[in-house]
């Protein structure tokens, strides 16, 4: 699996303008449905179609970008984070059993984190460290002075702010930072947690809310409902719909006797008309 399954209109560019028309064309992807997923899995895995998991990692692109924004605030751009979730699908895609009763957007959301979790750890230390170029200069030229002189006093402070043409605070801010040492990501399986004096990355990369193959799904449902409901609404005749959508489908609902006045029949009438045209939209959801 490589980057030549996603095609190349379709890898993230850099420019925040070309990111927006990226996430809005991996929006209008159709979504597949469970057989279509299966159908596609099964041809990649036994016969190698390649255009098969091209479809499978195309129609999931709009998922990576929900996972993606999850982990907004690290200093990192989103561009760059889409870009390491996409590796971690296609990952995901070689590795998906579709015998697995298992959709592959919750399969593939380990490999999609592992990848941006990656990303973020190799990026972080930097990103902490040194911020801006003059940061970035401080940095480097600091790190030569530490090699030489060890931890700085206050003198030694004040000869590297002087050199270095910043401020002693700045110095001693820039030090605090190189002195902090690396953690891992997890915690090791025997370890106590009352032992260590902080919490490892990997309590507090993961978002409380919900995750976003739920958000996804949730979403998705929704779609789908709405499209019954309307179809039902679509076979039903003028008077019904108007039923339908002043008794149920407006904020200022309509009562019985407004719409029995309206069509000059009876308002039990305009009930036994709700009850039916009810019944056949149900009957819509459940085809």
């Amino acid at each position: 699996m490589n980057k030549a399954l996603v095609p190349s209109h379709l890898l993230v560019p850099a420019g925040t303008g070309s990111l927006d028309a990226y996430i809005q064309e991996v929006n209008r992807i159709p979504m597949l449905t469970l057989e279509e997923e299966k159908d596609l899995a099964y041809r990649y895995r036994e016969e190698g179609d390649l255009d098969a998991a091209r479809r499978l990692v195309l129609a999931h692109l709009r998922f990576v970008v929900h996972v993606a924004k999850g982990y907004g605030g690290y200093g990192l751009q989103l561009g760059d984070l889409i870009q390491e979730g996409n590796i971690g699908l296609m990952k995901a895609v070689k590795r998906f059993d579709p015998e697995r009763e298992v959709r592959l957007v919750s399969f593939a959301v380990h490999w999609i984190r592992a990848e941006m979790h990656e990303f973020i750890l190799r990026n972080w230390r930097i990103v902490k460290v040194a911020t801006t170029k003059a940061q970035r200069k401080l940095f480097f030229n600091l790190r030569k002075s530490k090699k030489r002189l060890g931890w700085l006093n206050m003198d030694e402070v004040n000869t590297v702010a002087e050199n270095l043409g910043v401020k002693p605070e700045v110095v001693l801010e820039m030090e605090s930072r190189l002195s902090g040492q690396d953690i891992g990501f997890d915690l090791s399986p025997d370890s106590d947690d009352d032992e260590r004096p902080y919490v490892s990355p990997s309590a507090y990369l993961v978002s409380k809310s919900d995750s976003p193959e739920v958000v996804l799904e949730a979403s998705d449902t929704q779609d789908h409902q709405n499209d019954l409901l309307y179809q039902g609404l679509g076979e039903l005749d003028e008077r019904s719909r108007d039923i339908i959508r002043s008794r149920w489908l407006s904020d200022d609902k309509a009562t019985l006797q407004t719409l029995a006045d309206r069509y000059g029949v009876s308002a039990e009438r305009i009930r036994q008309l709700e009850v039916n045209a009810m019944n056949k939209i149900r009957a819509s959801f459940s085809a």
